[in-house]
């Protein structure tokens, strides 16, 4: 039996092995002949990109109840190391390196933390499921600590996307608890400043309304459990800083001998196929590719879902000796949550805002809770067909 293994059960991962499948079953071959194996530390697929909000009930799906009913295989561990020469993969707990045919490499990316003094042991994120957990057992628990200015402040360290979302939200989060000062920093000129002019006067708006105080040109240098410092010698006091700065490649993409870019994603062409490579494939987060033909793919689930679909097709196709289809995108959206003030949708890399506030709100809710999820019906020809190698239109109001 052949093996195709997809390292990474998230929007890139889950969709490479459902993509693989439904390739396999359109080509009538047996999965008795070719395995699809996806192998992940966890049993979920998380929906990431909703870490920030207060609720966290759903945002997460059991990996099995999308992969169980099209027959992927799953192993539940962590990945140690890819030996490109023998073509097989190390994993923990198991004694024997399992081989492949064809790999996939889409273990997404990690918030890169610098060893500034304290911030590993004294800051919070939103980057997994679990640390996201720990950032809403936290809060829940301040109202129980002695009264002090620290106890209701709010650090955000980076107004990058997720930065900016996690500030808007922390609002209402502080009123459910009693009140409290949300404060936004990063160290470039201003804030959201990857959002462009436009964009930034309406996350302004929003930050103003919702009284978040924002500090641009704000480097930090240390934390404790009490606050933080600043580079400019300003000292916050804060109970709660949240890293909000700087995504990478997991460190397993170093062990491919091939020039990754500065954020150490692998080299991928229009199928997907890691450039100077025989066998391997990489997706979403991990993989960077040249996603219009001038601008490269950005790490987020607009990308990598689709990006998962076609490597899945094309992996297939590759081990078997079938036509690949290349993937190419010819609009880029973005539509940034600001809490109850709304969101801002913009179009284009430019990013021209089309709408805001309420408007933009409803689009934003479609895509964090139907939009981006896989089908949990478990119905397998449903969750085969949600993978067909097609590009969807931008998220309007009836997408």
């Amino acid at each position: 039996m052949k093996r195709i293994i997809v390292l990474g059960g998230g929007f890139a991962g889950l969709w490479s092995a459902v993509g693989a499948a439904r390739r396999l079953d359109e080509l009538r071959i047996p999965l008795s002949e070719i395995e699809i194996l996806l192998v992940d530390r966890t049993d979920w697929h998380a929906i990431r990109v909703r870490n920030y909000e207060r609720n966290l009930a759903d945002v997460r799906v059991c990996l099995d109840d999308v992969l169980s009913p099209i027959g992927v295989r799953r192993l539940r561990g962590e990945v140690l190391d890819i030996d490109l020469d023998s073509r097989c993969i190390v994993v923990e707990g198991l004694s024997e390196p399992i081989g492949y045919d064809r790999l996939v490499f889409a273990l997404g990316s990690r918030l890169d933390k610098p060893p500034l003094p304290g911030l590993a042991e004294h800051s919070f994120d939103v980057d997994t499921y679990q640390s996201a957990l720990r950032l809403h057992d936290h809060l829940a628990g301040l109202p129980s600590r002695p009264r002090s200015g620290a106890r209701n402040t709010v650090l955000i360290i980076g107004a990058g996307l997720t930065g900016i979302e996690v500030a808007t939200e922390m609002t209402d989060r502080l009123a459910a608890l009693g009140g409290g000062r949300v404060i936004l920093t990063d160290r470039a000129p201003w804030i959201g400043s990857d959002m462009g002019q436009e964009a930034c006067k309406v996350i302004e708006e929003a930050l103003r309304s919702l009284q978040v105080e924002a500090r641009a040109g704000g480097t930090l240098i240390s934390v404790n459990r009490e606050g933080a410092g600043l580079a400019t010698g300003e000292w916050i006091d804060a109970a709660t800083i949240v890293w909000c700065a700087g995504m990478r490649a997991p460190p397993l993409a170093a062990r491919f001998p091939v020039t990754h870019d500065r954020f150490g994603r692998l080299p991928v062409d229009e199928c997907l196929k890691v450039k100077g490579l025989r066998a391997e494939f990489a997706a979403g987060d991990s993989a960077c590719l040249l996603i219009d033909g001038r601008h490269t793919s950005v790490m987020s689930c607009q990308h990598a879902r689709p990006m998962g679909r076609f490597a899945g097709y094309n992996v297939v196709c590759d081990l078997v000796g079938e036509p690949q289809l290349p993937l190419q995108i010819d609009w880029y959206v973005t539509v940034l949550d600001l809490g109850s003030w709304g969101a801002v949708y913009t179009e284009g890399w430019n990013r021209h805002v089309i709408l805001k506030g309420g408007e933009a709100k409803r689009i934003k809710q479609i895509i964090n809770c139907q939009r981006i999820y896989p089908p949990r019906t478990n119905d397998r020809r449903g969750i085969l067909e949600a993978a067909a190698p097609r590009i969807q239109a931008p998220p309007t109001m009836t997408h």
